[in-house]
């Protein structure tokens, strides 16, 4: 049973004191679109004002590279904290993942240029109403045909077919993969292992035409959170690693290049207490009326029993509702929390109750999620330390 019961809680958050995302102005999804409508991609619209056009852009992406912790570390990354200025002809400023702040979702933003509410990646495990199953995002488990799931053209698709040449540089381990296929294919596609191979040929991807369109991806630094934590040294020794790799790549930007280096989401460590993590599987009240349980730790997509939708809501709300925020679907749908709207597709994929975290807090599920309920290092919600990340700006 939860640590408090519902009468020893005071009222629960409002909704309207969740930060939402910079959808149309400052997200994650707007990058793309704002760097390819400056190299004249039609059908793209640039509404991220302060970037200037370049016309050749490499966008180099750090799994779980937050906004917040960069800031907290500026002696492990010396070369990135000197780009939060305007000493070497860029502006550092932070954007927002979109909700939630998890890889799945945040690349298919990255990649299509829409919010989560247009592209349908709404979380790390939604319910997919044809089969009525939990499915995996970012395993693609169990499989799904991937062009329905997601319809709409990337950007790199678009440029492409307009003349940029387009090239993803990463692990060849992500070349097949569904969510490559629907988030960020489109050009060329290489695979290489190491860090340093990335950099080297993303620079030579840059000079391969004269309008480039290039992403290159680092995913070790979030393992390492998720691992050990923000505060371990490993995480600490990946940040300098990260480093390393984006001076690399800066000093070799061809003439008339510009990269952004940026994230996926940041991170929170949840302490292992029965205060900080909350055992769904271990209690009887928010297991009540609930068929299914996703999302993550502190993003989850609850789906009601048919018929329990609105007990499940107060229920939640009654017992967790100081600590995050809790919603209907059609609450945070209206709230705009997955973008400012859901196409039709997508909306039974979110939960009949939405909740967020606020304070650092997981809701785990240690017999359905062992694996997961073991992180230290968790993400998802809407709290600065998760949806800021870093944009990052060099010129050549």
């Amino acid at each position: 049973m939860s640590q408090l019961s519902a009468w020893d809680h005071p009222e629960p958050l409002a909704l309207d004191t969740a930060p939402l995302p910079e959808y149309g102005t400052g997200s994650l999804a707007d990058l793309l679109p704002t760097l390819a409508a400056g190299m004249g991609v039609p059908g793209l619209t640039a509404t991220i004002e302060e970037l200037t056009a370049a016309d050749r852009v490499c966008v180099f992406l750090v799994d779980g590279l937050g906004w917040e912790q960069l800031r907290a570390h500026p002696d492990e990354a010396p070369f990135l904290t000197s780009l939060l200025g305007s000493s070497r002809g860029g502006t550092g400023r932070p954007l927002t993942a979109g909700y939630p702040a998890t890889t799945a979702t945040s690349l298919a933003s990255v990649g299509t240029g829409l919010p989560p509410g247009a592209h349908g990646l709404p979380g790390y495990t939604v319910r997919n109403p044809a089969t009525g199953e939990l499915m995996n995002q970012l395993r693609w488990q169990p499989y799904t045909e991937p062009r329905p799931w997601q319809p709409y053209p990337t950007v790199f698709q678009l440029a492409h077919k307009a003349g940029v040449h387009a090239a993803q540089v990463s692990s060849p381990a992500f070349q097949h993969t569904p969510l490559t296929k629907v988030a960020l294919s489109g050009g060329t596609f290489v695979g290489r292992l190491t860090g340093e191979e990335r950099m080297d040929l993303a620079a030579e991807q840059l000079a391969a035409g004269d309008r480039s369109l290039v992403y290159t991806y680092y995913a070790e630094l979030d393992g390492s959170g998720h691992r050990y934590g923000v505060a371990s040294d490993t995480w600490r020794g990946q940040l300098m690693y990260v480093d390393r790799l984006a001076q690399r790549l800066a000093e070799q930007l061809p003439p008339r290049s510009a990269l952004y280096v940026t994230a996926d989401h940041g991170m929170v460590d949840v302490p292992f207490d029965e205060q900080h993590r909350i055992d769904f599987d271990e209690d009887w009240e928010l297991r009540a009326g609930v068929a299914l349980l996703g999302g993550e730790g502190r993003a989850r997509h609850v789906y009601a029993v048919p018929g329990a939708g609105n007990d499940v809501l107060t229920c939640w709300r009654e017992v967790l509702g100081e600590q995050f925020w809790v919603a209907s679907r059609d609450e945070a749908v209206a709230a705009g929390w997955f973008g400012p709207s859901v196409d039709e597709r997508v909306y039974q994929r979110i939960g009949d109750v939405v909740a967020a975290a606020h304070d650092d807090v997981l809701l785990i599920a240690s017999e359905r999620e062992p694996k997961e309920s073991a992180l230290v290092g968790n993400h998802g919600s809407m709290t600065p330390a998760e949806q800021l990340v870093p944009l990052l700006e060099v010129r050549s």
